[in-house]
């Protein structure tokens, strides 16, 4: 089975996200399971530094009439074969893929990430002669076109190549002014309500869940959320049409990277039945931090993006609560301006207890989750979510809102879940700064139970999160699509 996936990002190359988690970690599972897998990307500087064996596979000009090169070889860190996109001209700048260093949108974000869509239907075409997809897989709004472009040129003379379109997150859509159409080469049947119109101008996210065969988003909560009006960002009506090929595929965690039995990033490894290690990792990040070396209260970790989506001002709200309790606080990430300067004030107040690294960082993510008792989670909306993944695997309990992928994965630490050795984590239902600091509280609660503790611990370290479910669940989606 030949299986292309278009992405924007890549795991361990370039990351701004999850879904460079995602994209990186499933070829490799899919490969586990018998598929011929290649990845298409953008000509992103570290992409390129990445890819070796390379070949220049053919020019190209773009429907607005630029020349682009395609690029052929190998990502040695994935072990996964390669397309990259060679656009100096759209990709060689400073920044973020998406933003500059002012945090705007690239004026031509639409030419930029169409672009990646356009060859994405072009392989599916038979532009390499070697190799013909029979399924192409499309993530995020980055990719969406991917899919337009298929159904607007299909050749019956070719064998018919399936479509897969996967959401990470419906509330970032691609929108452009409708001006745009023409010089992406999509016809103007293409700027339709059927199609990629959207209030009046282009989305690329619902031109992947218009035209692909199969949708998928990263857990099966999530799949249900967006068919709502209150989850799914104006195009709940378009899903509730499509749902009856709409799933949900719950995200895996790559466990050659996020394992404490081997992680070389941490301090010191331990594993679920030696756990010696954990309070090691804790001691050394406290004194990193100038935090005050204890261990009778629970240190908490944040990793995420600062903003009131990721639910972070429960969390900045809450700090005079978990100071009061004796708790500690580590935070990774970056995000809104107000909330960057309110935890970075509070931190500078409070040292001993607080401490806040703006930014990211993938090693300290890794220090973090190992050194921490619990890993906040307290989401408005979650599709999947990858942190409280991370925080099973190093022992550091979740808490979060029962949302998305958050309430397909955590258990709360009730007596009947604990009695029945399922609970691994904490679950508030209103998103709510009560609700998030009763949860609070009930963590402060069960860590000064320190058997009790230690059993949630071990039971939600011994968990399986890694691909393998996941890809098998890919494949069986991609066998209906192959005829």
């Amino acid at each position: 089975m030949r299986i292309l996936q278009a992405s924007s990002e890549l795991f361990p190359l370039l990351k701004t996200g999850g879904l460079a988690d995602v994209a990186g970690a499933l070829p490799a599972a899919l490969q586990l399971e018998g598929c011929d897998v290649r990845v298409l990307l953008p000509g992103f500087a570290p992409l390129l530094e990445g890819l070796s064996k390379s070949v220049r596979l053919t020019e190209l000009v773009t429907p607005w009439g630029d020349t682009v090169h395609l690029l052929y070889g190998e990502l040695s860190a994935l072990g996964v074969k390669a397309y990259l996109i060679d656009s100096p001209a759209l990709y060689a700048r400073p920044g973020n893929p998406y933003e500059d260093g002012h945090r705007q949108p690239y004026g031509d974000n639409h030419r930029r990430f169409a672009l990646l869509g356009w060859v994405a239907s072009l392989l599916a075409q038979g532009l390499d002669a070697q190799w013909h997809p029979q399924v192409i897989h499309s993530h995020d709004w980055h990719a969406g076109l991917a899919s337009a472009y298929l159904a607007f040129s299909r050749d019956r003379r070719l064998p018919r190549v399936g479509s897969v379109y996967t959401v990470h997150n419906l509330a970032y859509q691609g929108l452009f002014g409708a001006h745009h159409l023409a010089e992406l080469g999509l016809p103007p049947a293409a700027m339709s309500i059927h199609g990629l119109e959207y209030h009046g101008q282009l989305s690329f996210m619902k031109a992947g869940l218009f035209y692909s065969d199969r949708i998928t988003t990263v857990s099966p909560t999530y799949a249900q959320e967006i068919q709502t009006p209150e989850q799914g960002c104006g195009l709940d009506g378009l899903l509730r049409d499509r749902r009856d090929v709409l799933s949900g595929i719950l995200n895996g965690v790559d466990e050659a990277v996020w394992n404490p039995a081997t992680d070389k990033l941490i301090q010191s490894r331990y594993d679920a039945n030696k756990m010696a290690g954990k309070a090691q990792c804790r001691s050394a990040l406290q004194s990193a931090f100038g935090l005050e070396l204890q261990s009778t209260r629970p240190l908490f970790g944040v990793v995420s993006r600062l903003t009131e989506q990721k639910g972070l001002h429960l969390v900045l709200a809450g700090l005079d609560a978990l100071v009061a309790q004796g708790g500690q606080l580590v935070m990774l990430g970056s995000g809104e301006a107000w909330m960057e300067e309110a935890f970075r004030a509070y931190a500078q107040n409070h040292p001993e207890s607080v401490a806040v690294h703006l930014g990211y960082d993938e090693s300290l993510a890794h220090r973090i989750f190992a050194a921490s008792d619990v890993t906040l989670v307290p989401s408005r909306f979650e599709p999947c979510g990858l942190t409280q993944m991370y925080g099973f695997k190093y022992g550091s309990l979740p808490l979060a809102h029962r949302v998305g992928g958050l309430a397909d994965t955590v258990v709360d630490c009730s007596l009947e879940d604990m009695a029945a050795q399922q609970a691994n984590g904490f679950i508030f239902d209103d998103f709510s700064q009560v609700g998030f600091e009763r949860a609070m509280r009930r963590a402060f609660a069960l860590y000064a139970r320190r058997k009790d503790w230690a059993d949630v611990v071990s039971h939600a370290m011994r968990q399986s999160r890694g691909w393998q479910r996941s890809a098998r669940e890919y494949v069986a989606l991609y066998q209906q699509l192959i005829p």
